[in-house]
Formats: structure tokens, C-alpha cells, sequence
């Protein structure tokens, strides 16, 4: 059985669905993704969606997410020309996933906040 015919598994090291766990679930990519679920951005428009991200994170990120077939990259000839990024299908059913993910993070924080404080005042 060849590579490509057995089944994934995440939890072997050798299996190449971790390179790819790795590559969606770094933060940066979980929040490009989730951003590009809103629709079609710009290069700028996705770095000013996702504070805090350098512009050399945001390139590296896009380049990994379009090589595993989550982004489509396309150069529009407009005046000025400018690249858009949108998710593919396979992108496309992967966000709401992450987006369940950051809304239970979000919806947690509270719980979460107090467990580091409760952890921190014990020392």
C-alpha cells in the first residue's frame, strides 16, 4: 500500500497529514483563514484583519496555505494591479471549523482568565 492509499493519522510522526495539522493550525493561519471565510481580501486588507501579523508571517502563511490548496492566490489587472486571496473549496470547508474553534475561545476566555489567575495567586 503506498502512502497516498493508507489511511491518515496525525498522531504518527511519519504521516504527512501533521505537516499539514501544522501548517492550519498555527495561529496565523487560523486567523487568515478565518478572515478569507469572510469573502476575497487584499494582501493589506488581510494584514490590517489580522493585527499584529508582519508582513513577512502574512507572505509566509499564504504561500504554505496555497501550496496545501486551502488559498487561492490571483492576480487581478486592474489599475493599479493587485493579487486577491481567496479560500477554495477545500478552504472553504475547513474555516467554519476554525471559526467553532475561535468562538469557543472567545466564549471561554472568561473561565480561562480566572483559572490563570486563580493558578497565579497560588503560585
Amino acid at each position: 500500500m503506498s502512502t497516498s492509499e493508507q489511511a491518515a493519522d496525525v498522531f504518527s510522526r511519519a504521516c504527512p497529514s501533521r505537516e499539514v495539522f501544522e501548517d492550519v493550525t498555527g495561529k496565523w493561519a487560523v486567523l487568515v483563514l478565518s478572515a478569507l471565510h469572510q469573502g476575497p481580501h487584499r494582501f493589506g486588507e488581510l494584514r490590517r484583519r489580522v493585527d499584529g501579523v508582519s508582513e513577512k508571517m502574512l507572505s509566509q502563511t499564504l504561500q504554505v496555505l496555497e501550496r496545501d490548496g486551502l488559498v487561492h492566490r490571483e492576480v487581478r489587472s486592474a489599475t493599479p494591479p493587485h493579487v486577491e486571496y481567496t479560500l477554495t473549496d477545500l478552504g472553504t470547508a475547513l474555516a467554519p471549523r476554525l471559526l467553532a474553534l475561535i468562538g469557543f475561545v472567545e466564549d471561554a476566555l472568561p473561565q480561562v482568565l480566572a483559572a490563570r489567575a486563580a493558578r497565579d495567586e497560588r503560585g
